[in-house]
């Protein structure tokens, strides 16, 4: 079950009262800045062996508004698709027929790209996801329209787990959007279910993060001293 949390469009999370030259600089590159949060569905975790069988996009402005979306089943070949990755994704012959090729999907991927606008790739894991595109966009002699930074929500769940004392168990994204009370158990790999979701987990977590004493559980530096052993000749 998903349920989307409220965002408010107004949030700001370092309000600046009276700006300075620099900040008002900072502000406008700000504000050129997009994140894509992104998933794809794939036919097994190998980019040499596997291919792309889903992809989804949610653009972003840099406070999380939602400017555009797009997303597409990808014609793949079934050797490349694996039994447990085609069961991970929910990928089926008779679902995906007619699904368009990777080239004509990336091709309307980057027309959905803002002109002359930075986008990073944000979302769960997103590494993966960039290492597969960036596979595509190569093979087809595509420009890839990203930056080479990534936002990832495991970053953004540990930290709260650090600032607010609470431990996690995991960093993936079932763990985080259970622990914002987003769903209530497991839910299928869809790419846009997927991206909505890590979107809306992000969401959650941006909004509590606060400036605070760190949490009581977290070790002092004089706690992780690392005893020195002399490695000399005597």
């Amino acid at each position: 079950m998903f349920r989307a949390s409220r965002f408010d469009p107004d949030w700001e999370p370092h309000p600046i009262s009276h700006p300075s030259p620099t900040s008002r600089k900072q502000k406008h590159r700000a504000s050129n800045l997009v994140l894509a949060f992104m998933d794809c569905e794939f036919g097994g975790l190998d980019p040499e062996l596997h291919d792309i069988t889903e992809v989804a996009v949610i653009l972003t402005d840099y406070r999380l508004a939602e400017l555009a979306r797009g997303e597409w089943k990808v014609l793949a070949r079934a050797e490349r698709i694996s039994e447990e990755g085609a069961a991970i994704g929910g990928y089926s012959e008779e679902a995906w027929r007619g699904a368009p090729p990777l080239r004509q999907v990336l091709g309307e991927l980057n027309d959905l790209m803002p002109a002359n606008t930075l986008v990073v790739p944000a979302g769960q894991n997103v590494r993966m996801d960039v290492i597969f595109l960036e596979r595509g966009y190569k093979n087809c002699q595509i420009p890839f329209p990203f930056d080479y930074h990534v936002i990832d929500l495991a970053t953004l769940f540990y930290s709260w787990s650090l600032i607010s004392g609470e431990r996690v168990s995991a960093l993936s994204l079932r763990q985080a959007a259970l622990t914002a009370g987003l769903i209530e158990s497991t839910v299928p790999h869809r790419a846009m279910a997927d991206a909505e979701l890590t979107l809306e987990t992000f969401r959650h977590f941006i909004g509590r993060l606060a400036l605070r004493e760190p949490a009581d559980w977290l070790p002092e530096a004089k706690d992780l001293a690392v005893e020195r052993i002399d490695t000399s000749e005597p």
